[in-house]
C-alpha cells in the first residue's frame, strides 16, 4: 500500500519537477512520516513549484503564506476580533489551519513570527489568547528558503530547524531534464491523485513498519558517531534520532519492504542530521552542504551490523 501511495504521488509531482525523483521520494518520506520539510536552495530551481505540485497532488486544503519582515504571528496562527452584530468575541483562523501549508521564504520574517510555527509544527495546534485548537490531520508544512541571500533575513535559530524532519537541497536540474523544460514538457498538476484518507492509512502503516534490534543499535551507533566526531560540536538529539528511525521506516515501505535495512538509513541520514548537528569553526562550516559531507563521512565510518532482521 504505501509503494503504490508512493508511486501515484511521485508521478504526479514529477510532470511539473523533471528529472528530481529522488528529492520527490524525501519529501514523500516526510509527508509520510507526519513530519515537515525545509528547501534550501537559490531562487529559481524550483522549490515553490514542488511545493504547489505535492499540495494540488493530495485531495485536501492547501494554504500559501509569503513570508516578510512585516508578518505578524497573528497572519499564521489567527486572531480573535469583535464582532459588533453580536458584540462577542469572535476566532478568525490564519493560514495554518490547512492540510499543507506553503511557507515561502521562511527565513525573510522575524524570529518571533518564525516561532509562531513551532507548536504548529510539534503539537498540530494553535494556543491563541490562552485557548488551544487542534489543527486538521494531516497537517504538512513545506517551506523555502534563499540560503545565499543575508540582505533583509532572519537565519532559522537550531530550535526551529529542528522541528523540519528533512532538510532538502533541489540543485540544477541535469541537462536533459532542462532541455525538456526548454521544450515546454513540465505541466503543472491539475488534480489530486491520492485523497487525504489515503495519505492516514499510508502514515498508519509507516508506523508499523518493522525495525529490528540490529537495526536500532546501528542508528544508535550513526547518532554516537555524530556526537563524538572530532569535527561537531553538537551532534544527533534524541528527536533526531526518533526522526532518523521513522523516515528509514517511511523509505523501506516506499520501497516494497515491511522491514527497514541498513541502506534505507544511509540513503536519508544526510537530508535528516545535516542541520540538526553543529559543526566546530566558523560560519563557512555551518553551510548545510559542508554539514552533509560530514554526516556521509561519518556513515561510511560507521560498521554496518551484519545481522540485520
Amino acid at each position: 500500500m504505501i509503494q503504490n501511495f508512493a508511486d501515484k504521488l511521485r508521478a504526479s509531482i514529477s510532470t511539473a519537477i523533471l528529472g528530481k525523483e529522488d528529492v520527490i521520494d524525501r519529501v514523500i518520506a516526510a509527508l509520510l512520516c507526519g513530519g515537515h520539510v525545509l528547501l534550501d536552495d537559490i531562487p529559481g530551481t524550483g522549490k515553490t513549484t514542488l511545493a504547489r505540485s505535492l499540495a494540488a497532488s493530495i485531495g485536501c486544503e492547501t494554504a500559501r503564506i509569503q513570508f516578510t519582515p512585516d508578518l505578524l504571528p497573528s497572519d499564521i496562527t489567527g486572531i480573535h476580533w469583535f464582532n459588533q452584530k453580536t458584540q462577542d468575541f469572535v476566532f478568525r483562523p490564519g493560514a495554518v489551519f490547512t492540510g499543507i501549508l506553503l511557507a515561502d521564504e521562511i527565513n525573510r520574517t522575524t524570529p518571533r513570527t518564525q516561532s509562531a510555527l513551532l507548536e504548529c509544527m510539534e503539537e498540530q495546534q494553535v494556543t491563541v489568547d490562552g485557548e488551544t485548537m487542534p489543527l486538521p490531520s494531516p497537517f504538512f508544512v513545506i517551506a523555502t528558503q534563499n540560503p545565499i541571500e543575508n540582505a533583509g533575513t532572519y537565519p532559522l535559530p537550531e530550535a526551529q530547524l529542528d522541528r523540519f524532519l528533512l532538510c532538502l537541497h533541489l540543485g540544477y536540474p541535469a541537462h536533459e531534464a532542462e532541455r525538456d523544460v526548454l521544450r515546454g514538457k513540465a505541466a503543472a498538476v491539475t488534480q489530486a491523485v491520492v485523497t487525504a484518507q489515503e495519505l492516514l492509512a499510508a502514515q498508519k502503516a509507516v508506523a508499523e513498519i518493522h525495525v529490528s534490534d540490529a537495526m536500532q543499535e546501528y542508528l544508535l551507533a550513526v547518532t554516537e558517531k555524530t556526537r563524538t566526531d572530532r569535527t561537531v560540536q553538537v551532534g544527533l538529539s534524541t528527536r533526531g534520532l526518533i526522526a532518523l528511525q521513522n523516515v528509514a521506516r517511511a523509505w523501506a515501505g516506499m520501497h516494497g519492504r515491511s522491514y527497514v535495512i541498513p541502506e534505507d538509513i544511509m540513503d536519508v541520514s544526510a537530508d535528516v542530521i545535516a542541520h540538526r548537528i553543529v559543526m566546530k569553526g566558523g560560519d563557512r562550516l555551518q553551510k548545510l552542504d559542508f554539514r552533509r559531507e560530514a554526516v556521509l563521512r561519518m556513515i561510511e565510518e560507521t560498521e554496518v551490523p551484519t545481522e540485520q532482521c
